[in-house]
């Protein structure tokens, strides 16, 4: 961990080479519910996400990224061995992301063009911090959340990235699963109370993007 952090900071004996300040652009994909719906079964219920999103590069190496998301999350027990008191139970909802984190890039990102020692294709991680809001059917839940992740993009061209991530948010709440009609009990499906972090709901997000570079970075002539 400490050798990814040095690399990061590395970068910025090469921050003059980045020729843009900002991204911007829009993301798609899928995501998935994890909690007493779904214990752990990756991409169980695959549902669909969009949102939009944008970076500040600060250098080759290095990126803060805000993210807005909406994402449909689902969960059902039917397939559960061992039952709740409740029988059978299924929930279906929307949910908001709002975030954002830091990146670090494992290669110093760019076009790779002229004398820079940038690769267009650089593997990244990421973390930081988010809410997250989920709407009725049942009671509005307005949650922090903790996401960590990991990511590859691509240059396709001097000013246009491609980009595919995979990201966890463990949400500070166990009320995500929870509606009024079809899952009334599923923050406490047993009558055993949990505190701090522990048995919360997380959901999960498997994107691409595409965004834009813009405001370039001028830098100074030294002739």
């Amino acid at each position: 961990m400490l050798s990814v952090i040095f690399l990061c900071f590395a970068g910025n004996v090469h921050a003059d080479e980045l020729e843009y300040r900002f991204e911007f652009g829009g993301m798609v994909g899928g995501s998935c519910y994890y909690g007493d719906a779904n214990y752990n079964s990756f991409m169980k219920n695959l549902n669909v996400m969009g949102g939009i999103v944008g970076r500040y590069n600060i250098n080759p190496r290095m990126a803060v990224k805000a993210n807005l998301a909406m994402a449909k999350i689902s969960g059902s027990t039917a397939d559960f061995d061992n039952r709740f008191p409740g029988g059978d139970l299924e929930f279906s909802r929307t949910v908001y992301d709002l975030g954002v984190q830091f990146e670090c890039h494992l290669l110093a990102y760019g076009d790779a063009s002229g004398y820079k020692s940038t690769s267009r294709l650089v593997p990244y991680i990421f973390a930081g911090l988010g809410v997250t809001f989920a709407p009725e059917p049942a009671k509005n839940v307005f949650a922090p959340n903790i996401p960590l992740g990991i990511g590859v993009k691509y240059k396709i061209a001097r000013r246009l990235n491609l980009g595919c991530e995979l990201s966890f948010r463990f949400a500070f709440s166990d009320e995500l699963d929870v509606t009024n009609t079809t899952a009334p009990i599923l923050n406490d499906p047993y009558g055993i109370k949990s505190s701090g972090i522990k048995n919360k709901d997380s959901y999960s997000f498997l994107s691409i993007s595409v965004t834009y570079d813009f405001s370039p970075k001028y830098r100074k002539c030294n002739n």
